[in-house]
């Protein structure tokens, strides 16, 4: 009788992380010292945004990816708040809009110029007060626009219109402690919290009710978090009794734990990041030197673990790249921004990949920029998923490929794939749809005809290459035939 050990088959056993060169981190950033546990950063395709020092009020770092490198102690920051900021989060459908919670009980709401801060920012947009404590959780919603959730030690919950500055719903009786962390579920529905009374709630927050809760998720008490996954289960991070730090995964109704993981005994919170796409948790310890990675999948043990990544470094926050925002032809599949004492890190996830074509399999359509509701529609009830983009258009070619091939996705520089948002806020969908659709309306017009008539020329051209090469081929095949038969 044979026993054979066998392994679970996943396309993301070998995910490796790889920290970027020197020269393409962003060094000499005074990464905030405030004891929140918050992630102190926040990523979007066009910008990175850290928490940092300073003196007589709060300030964040907005920077373009682009500019790594020493940062000039003088370069300007977003600076409006009279006291510490605690969390920020940059808009999903915008991707020059950012809101900051602080400990002066305020949220703000920022426009970040196109090209970055070329002085410092003291005026937002709009200013949302109804805090009566500071407040350290700043959410976006998924799919509605211009809908901000933000939760504060007053153990409060508020959901805000920003593009009318109104408080929208106000959740004042269903956290008795402080609220460690909210998420939304896929189609901002629903958001679950984890709370320092060591409970997790799910809460339907049109209606101010309680939908599912868990007493005593994790037995321990320092900070736990959870997370909705886009299956509807959550998935919490947390303490035992004997201060080991565990995970978990619960059905939708919360009742007990369907996985539960023991994973050390450090004491730094874990913060999990979560990727719909791939059902890949990253789970990140405040203080650790290491990022940890599982796989959810539907069959027992549920959680499976990947690998781990390590560094010798601690880490004082981390922030996410959106899918949209990631390097396709480089099969990366996150990308992290590590902060350390006095820099920002970029960390790349990749899946080893033999061909440099486009990995169908690795990049299902994600979410776009594109909101689905407006703000009014979700209010008077509806839902709608986000809406999914194709990210094969972001896809770009290793340079040792025909250049020529590239010149296809020219015409796709408006999609919402590879361009963010410009809607301003409060912009109406009409204005958005205008603005995504134009370039390729104008493209069947009587002006641009003759470009209509390049591209198509040229399409010919590829056809005819393609079909010379397909016979070469069959040619080539067929003398090599010969040669092994041992006729030529």
């Amino acid at each position: 009788m044979s026993f054979r050990k066998v392994v679970r088959q996943s396309k993301f056993r070998h995910v490796f992380g790889q920290p970027v060169k020197n020269d393409q981190c962003y060094e000499d950033i005074r990464v905030s010292r405030v004891t929140w546990d918050s992630t102190f950063c926040a990523v979007n395709p066009k910008f990175l945004a850290v928490i940092v020092e300073a003196s007589g009020g709060g300030a964040f770092l907005v920077l373009p990816l682009s500019k790594t490198g020493r940062i000039d102690k003088a370069y300007p920051t977003v600076c409006g708040h009279t006291g510490p900021v605690l969390d920020i989060d940059w808009c999903p459908h915008n991707d020059e809009v950012i809101a900051s919670g602080s400990e002066d009980c305020t949220v703000m709401v920022w426009q970040i110029p196109e090209n970055g801060l070329a002085s410092p920012l003291t005026e937002p947009v709009v200013v949302l007060e109804g805090h009566t404590k500071r407040v350290g959780i700043v959410t976006w919603h998924p799919t509605a626009r211009n809908v901000l959730l933000s939760a504060g030690c007053d153990n409060v919950v508020l959901i805000w219109n920003v593009g009318t500055a109104e408080e929208l719903y106000r959740l004042d009786g269903l956290h008795p402690d402080l609220i460690y962390n909210v998420s939304w579920n896929h189609n901002g529905s629903l958001f679950c919290s984890a709370c320092k009374d060591k409970g997790v709630r799910i809460i339907d927050p049109r209606r101010g009710t309680l939908v599912a809760e868990r007493e005593r998720a994790h037995e321990g008490a320092r900070p736990m978090r959870a997370i909705f996954l886009a299956d509807g289960k959550v998935f919490t991070t947390g303490f035992s009794r004997m201060s080991e730090r565990q995970l978990a995964l619960w059905d939708p109704n919360l009742e007990e734990p369907m996985a539960l993981q023991e994973l050390d005994s450090s004491n730094g919170a874990l913060l999990p990041f979560y990727d719909p796409d791939t059902s890949v948790v990253y789970v990140c310890g405040k203080g650790d030197s290491s990022i940890r990675y599982f796989e959810i999948t539907d069959e027992p043990p549920y959680i499976h673990f990947l690998n781990t990544f390590t560094s010798k470094e601690p880490q004082r926050g981390m922030g996410s790249m959106p899918k949209r925002g990631l390097e396709v032809s480089k099969c990366e599949i996150a990308r992290f921004y590590k902060l350390h004492e006095r820099k920002c890190e970029p960390i790349v996830m990749t899946v080893p990949r033999k061909s440099d074509l486009f990995q169908d399999d690795l990049y299902p359509d994600t979410a776009g920029p594109e909101a689905a509701l407006e703000a009014e529609e979700w209010v008077s009830g509806r839902d709608a998923n986000p809406i999914l983009i194709s990210l094969r258009e972001a896809y770009v070619p290793s340079k040792q490929r025909d250049l020529k091939v590239s010149r296809r996705n020219v015409l796709s520089d408006s999609r919402p794939a590879v361009a963010p948002s410009s809607a301003r806020l409060g912009a109406s969908t009409s204005a958005v749809a205008t603005h995504t659709t134009a370039p390729s309306g104008g493209l069947a017009g009587a002006g641009e005809a003759g470009k209509l008539e390049e591209v198509m020329q040229e399409l010919r051209a590829l056809r005819a290459l393609v079909k010379e090469q397909g016979e070469r081929i069959g040619r080539l095949e067929e003398q090599l035939g010969r040669v092994e038969n041992g006729d030529a």
